[in-house]
């Protein structure tokens, strides 16, 4: 019989390659444009974004409300012919509204472009709010609302964010059943006329890009304006809970839901991406610590997870996890032995290596792509940044050290920090 050799595979390092910094051009009324070449499918996708998130609203719901409806009533269409003349032109919408930014994004075909600019003023710039309308999705939206409540995932994630932010700032504040009867059409004209301004919108075209889009976009939008500018103050106040440990009793739930984070730092500040990599190797990634700890080792849970995470006047740090309720003490010991480990104990080098290969790998990921390109700008774009960020991101993943991790972890990851939230 022959001799088989078992060959082991080799893991060559590498280096992401960041893009260039797309294009920018302005319109006749100062809006910004950004333009991603990149792509050889006759396609492209547009994202318009303003500053018109959650963090605006001084009602709850607004902000989201005044989104949502943009599509369900224009000057020109009413929501089902909106709805077919998009289907004709195979053209795809979606709307959304964060914490700090809402928008509109659009997918078509390169041919269509122009229909797709059009359609695109139409919904932003030219919306109706129907009272109808309005108070159809105001009751669907309260029946969804109603059964998310039941779940204990989402009842200690809302809990946690009033905890770390506070109930007076947006960040933090919760929504209530009383909430949705407010909503009314005059409301939302007038928060869409004071943040849906054409001169302070941000435009990211991506795909493979047409030399007419630039002209294209000027005759859509370059001479429009809203009037004025609104650039005062909310006066909401970030503050935390005083209650670093809070409880919500869920009757009938088999198991509890756990939110345990702090507030922290966003990604204008130089420790970020360290921050980012202590907390790939915590909770990041499928090989993280607590995955290793609470699901594979003790068997508390079938996942556990930590994120960073980053808004505009803040940023926060959180684990999250689902334990039956005979292990729930434990498992909550367990990660707070891991973030008392990482202050205490290097990491070796086998597994910083582990973590840096990983995050290096997901750095490609970003950039695959046009759309992936154009989701990675509008990312550092929205906090004054650009693609000099990634850079200086796979510099630091490259070179941060054991003993750096524990010093971040002794700055943003003190067990006395954190907040506690179980829901079940």
């Amino acid at each position: 019989m022959g001799t088989f050799l078992r060959l082991q595979p080799r893991v060559e390092p590498f280096n992401a390659s960041i893009p260039a910094d797309p294009q920018q051009i302005k319109l006749g009324n100062g809006a910004s444009i950004y333009l991603i070449d990149a792509g050889t499918e006759e396609v492209m996708r547009i994202d318009f974004i303003f500053r018109a998130g959650m963090v605006r609203e001084y009602l709850p719901l607004l902000a989201t409300t005044t989104n949502m409806m943009l599509a369900e009533g224009t000057q020109n269409y009413n929501a089902r012919d909106l709805s077919s003349v998009l289907d004709y032109y195979g053209i795809f919408m979606n709307l959304y509204a964060e914490k700090d930014l809402a928008g509109l994004t659009l997918y078509f075909l390169n041919k269509h472009a122009g229909k797709a600019l059009e359609l695109a003023s139409e919904i932003l710039f030219m919306p109706v709010f129907p009272e109808n309308e309005l108070e159809l999705m105001m009751k669907k939206r309260l029946n969804w609302f109603r059964i998310s409540r039941g779940k204990t995932q989402n009842l200690a994630m809302d809990n946690f964010f009033e905890a770390i932010f506070g109930n007076r700032h947006p960040y933090g504040r919760k929504v209530t059943e009383a909430d949705f009867g407010r909503m009314n059409g005059e409301l939302l004209k007038d928060f869409h006329s004071m943040h849906y301004s054409p001169e302070e919108m941000t435009v990211i075209v991506s795909g493979k890009i047409t030399g007419k889009i630039p002209g294209m976009l000027e005759e859509s939008f370059g001479r429009l304006g809203s009037g004025y500018i609104y650039r005062e103050d909310t006066g909401n106040i970030l503050s935390e809970s005083s209650d670093r440990k809070i409880r919500i009793e869920k009757r009938g739930s088999v198991q509890s839901s756990f939110r345990i984070g702090c507030r922290t730092i966003n990604k204008r500040h130089p420790d970020y991406t360290g921050l980012k990599f202590l907390n790939t190797l915590l909770g990041g990634y499928f090989g993280s610590r607590l995955m290793k700890n609470l699901r594979e080792d003790k068997g508390y849970t079938y996942g556990v997870h930590s994120a960073v995470s980053s808004f505009d006047l803040s940023g926060f740090m959180v684990i999250s996890t689902d334990v039956g309720r005979q292990n729930a003490d434990k498992a909550v010991a367990e990660i707070f032995s891991e973030l008392k480990r990482l202050q205490s104990e290097p990491a070796a080098d086998e597994e910083m290596e582990v973590v840096r290969k990983y995050m290096m790998g997901e750095i490609l990921r970003m950039f695959d792509g046009p759309f992936a390109i154009a989701d990675s700008y509008r990312s550092v774009h929205e906090f004054g940044l650009n693609f000099d960020y990634y850079g200086r991101m796979a510099d630091t993943i490259r070179s941060v050290t054991p003993d750096e991790i524990m010093s971040l972890a002794n700055t943003y990851c003190r067990p006395e920090d954190m907040f506690e939230i179980k829901a079940g």
